[in-house]
């Protein structure tokens, strides 16, 4: 079954490097992602921009937008990028130049959507200061991905990642789909209800274990670790709005594919792991057929 990967990342954060080397274990390369890609049947990946000025800055508020996949030159032939948004960037004299030059990077064919740092940043997502993200997501047909749940980096506040602030987004912003990153964990039956409640709201299952396998071994090993998870997606019931997603270099797309395998229901593997991301991300059709 051919997989589309929609929450990967090649950006040169120091977090990134140091938990590939330290904890997953995983060649953090274009390199190093393709050959994990042959190896499991992913046939494209989307990229999640985000930059640092300087090594461990992240969240960086000196990033200019839009921030980029910079771990490379150009975005490999096998991925699409969310251009990743610094709202720090968009209160003051700057905000014009930074919107242009995001709209501009929007026109972009490799460019799938558009990514919000929250609770790295600290902004609601309901915040005017994204009103004018929100309008060229509109007007370029593509989705937001907003990050949620726990941050990794603990410069983050906790109460602008919450799910639940992307229910009264979604409310202001029927014109605009959203994903929620990581399924708002730890509040995954917050942002269950948001997913059931909200046409325009998609969940992705990312991030949700770090490590290697004996890492994996051990959550995969623990009920209620995985009752967690298993939980709010039978109470959500909407599988056609659930994502795979690894958010690598955080963990090596095999054993990241057999937990979610594990959580999912086999009778929605190839909507999950595949399908899906056709209808959030209108762009990938053209992408995978330039393949």
């Amino acid at each position: 079954m051919p997989i589309i990967d929609i929450h990967i990342h090649l950006s040169d954060i120091d977090s990134f490097h140091q938990t590939a080397k330290d904890l997953s274990k995983v060649d953090y390369s274009a390199a190093g992602l393709k050959a994990e890609f042959d190896k499991n049947d992913v046939i494209l990946g989307i990229g999640m921009g985000v930059t640092e000025q300087s090594k461990g800055a992240f969240p960086d508020s000196s990033s200019p937008n839009p921030m980029p996949l910079d771990l490379e030159e150009t975005v490999p032939p096998f991925l699409m990028e969310c251009v990743g948004i610094n709202p720090n960037m968009l209160g003051g004299k700057q905000a014009s130049e930074e919107l242009d030059r995001i709209e501009a990077r929007l026109q972009a064919p490799e460019v799938a959507g558009i990514k919000l740092y929250a609770g790295y940043y600290h902004h609601y997502v309901y915040d005017k200061i994204y009103t004018p993200i929100y309008e060229l997501a509109a007007k370029y047909d593509v989705p937001v991905v907003i990050h949620t749940g726990d941050t990794y980096s603990m410069n983050g506040l906790l109460k602008y990642s919450h799910p639940l602030t992307v229910d009264e987004l979604a409310l202001q912003q029927r014109g605009v789909n959203f994903m929620i990153c990581h399924l708002g964990d730890p509040w995954v039956m917050d942002a269950a209800e948001v997913v059931a409640k909200n046409p325009n709201v998609y969940a992705d299952l990312s991030g949700l274990v770090v490590g290697d396998r004996p890492h994996f071994e051990r959550f995969m090993n623990e009920p209620l670790f995985m009752d967690h998870f298993r939980r709010a997606l039978v109470y959500s019931d909407h599988y056609e709005k659930m994502l795979f997603g690894t958010d690598w270099p955080l963990a090596p797309i095999d054993l990241y594919a057999e937990f979610v395998r594990r959580l999912v229901p086999e009778q929605h593997h190839e909507k999950v792991f595949y399908e899906n991301a056709f209808g959030l991300f209108p762009r990938i059709k053209d992408r995978i057929a330039a393949l």
